[in-house]
């Protein structure tokens, strides 16, 4: 089973090497998160340095035996690399250790497999598990590579390994059907959102910055938050209240990672629509993090590879209780909201956030002056329901003097969907001061 794992943390053997050939390396701290986010236990840390991968066995055959000897001395039961290996350097180095190996690829998808929730985020977890199975799949059966004749072994003209390669991608295929239909689901709820002129902003970021305990703090959700990598990986919606906005949809989403396996890319597509197709991207920062800016740079590279760099981002730096630093808001040269610095754990800064949500989601804010006769109370209803109305008071002939503050967009919407002009609406410090009149 795809999903079965023992109850306690596996003894594992950590490779690491410096290879001169990558453009981007690996980073050794963070591979050790993953593996205890992974729920094993690190017993030894191999590192090394290599002008180039060993085709054969990716680190040599003397780092080979130093590997053996820590497998033997600290009784370990599995080796991770944090690289991606072949098919076949992984098959050679299971073959020469006679243990389970495993490569950062195949890490990461065990994490994603614990931490699948939904129904969705299973199959998501499934599909990119056997998409890199398949490729793997002869090292199971090479006592069945070879068709064999004779008595009792005539059978139907295939292989166990060409028929689970058959089950596997009609699975694959089934999986994928299963998918879609969750995909147009989606659709079908994101253009109810569209149709109610609902903006949408999706959490994005690195995973373990805060995202899931910044989203519990502003819905009042209480969605699993962990000092862990890849604590959240099915997206959750709920709906918050923003001034001057009114309802916005907020996600968060699965937290990325450098050099995040194009499989999960993949498989992932559908839960990365809610940060390609969002009004507005919150980029969550750890900013007490010595790799910030690198990890800052990965979600970028993360947001151009889905296709959603184009779309408009607000930096939170968050955790700012671990710098001592003030929560505060940045703007650049055009007095454009560019960054919030706040402390999600600690509840310190959100009012800065909902004012920054406020000010890049409303646009212009327009403050019209009306007066209303009493016969006009369907337009009153209306301009409650828009939460526009500030303040009102109520003369001595029977008329609403109000005052407005709303999106200079809702404004126009409002009297476009009333037939009226604004030379027709009876503005407080104009001379007119008749009634509404329609068009």
């Amino acid at each position: 089973m795809l999903f079965e794992r023992p109850n306690s943390g596996e003894r594992a053997i950590l490779v690491h090497l410096n290879l001169n050939s990558e453009d981007e390396r690996e980073d050794a701290d963070e591979f050790v998160q993953l593996v205890t986010s992974a729920g094993g236990d690190p017993v030894a840390f191999i590192t090394g340095q290599r002008q180039h991968p060993d085709p054969r066995s990716f680190v040599g055959s003397g780092k080979l035996a130093e590997i053996r000897q820590a497998l033997q001395d600290h009784d370990g039961e599995l080796v991770l690399f944090n690289h991606a290996l072949s098919p076949s350097q992984e098959r050679n180095i299971e073959g020469e250790l006679q243990c389970r190996v495993l490569d950062r690829t195949g890490l990461i998808l065990d994490i994603f497999a614990q931490r699948a929730r939904t129904h969705e985020g299973k199959l998501q977890v499934e599909l990119a598990q056997l998409e890199h199975m398949s490729t793997r799949l002869i090292r199971g059966w090479t006592h069945l590579e070879r068709q064999k004749g004779g008595i009792g072994l005539r059978g139907p003209g295939e292989t166990q390994l060409e028929t689970d390669r058959r089950l596997l991608r009609a699975r694959i295929k089934s999986i994928q059907s299963r998918l879609s239909k969750v995909r147009r689901q989606r659709d079908q709820a994101r253009r109810a959102r569209q149709r109610a002129d609902i903006p949408a902003v999706s959490l994005v970021g690195y995973t373990n910055a805060g995202k899931s305990t910044l989203f519990n703090v502003l819905t009042e959700s209480k969605v699993y938050a962990a000092d862990q990598l890849f604590a959240t990986l099915d997206p959750t919606l709920r709906r918050i209240q923003v001034d001057d906005v009114g309802p916005v949809v907020l996600a968060d989403t699965v937290g990325f990672i450098r050099h995040l396996p194009h499989k999960l890319v993949e498989a992932f597509r559908a839960t990365l629509e809610e940060a390609t197709l969002a009004d507005l991207l919150v980029h969550v920062v750890d900013c007490a993090d010595p790799e910030r800016s690198d990890n800052v740079r990965q979600v970028k590279n993360v947001l151009e590879e889905i296709g959603a760099d184009s779309i408009p981002v607000l930096e939170v730096y968050n955790k700012t209780d671990l710098l001592g630093t003030t929560p505060r808001i940045e703007r650049n040269e055009h007095g454009e909201v560019i960054r919030v610095w706040l402390s999600a754990q600690r509840q310190q800064g959100l009012g800065l956030l909902g004012d920054a949500l406020a000010e890049i989601l409303s646009g212009d804010i327009v403050e019209p002056e009306l007066v209303l006769n009493a016969s006009d109370g369907r337009l009153r209803a209306r301009l409650y329901q828009l939460n526009a109305i500030q303040s009102e008071q109520l003369d001595e002939a029977g008329r609403f003097h109000l005052k407005l503050r709303l999106p200079s967009v809702d404004w126009q919407r409002f009297l476009a969907a009333e037939s009226l002009s604004e030379a027709s609406l009876n503005i407080q410090h104009s001379s007119d001061e008749m009634s509404p009149t329609r068009r």
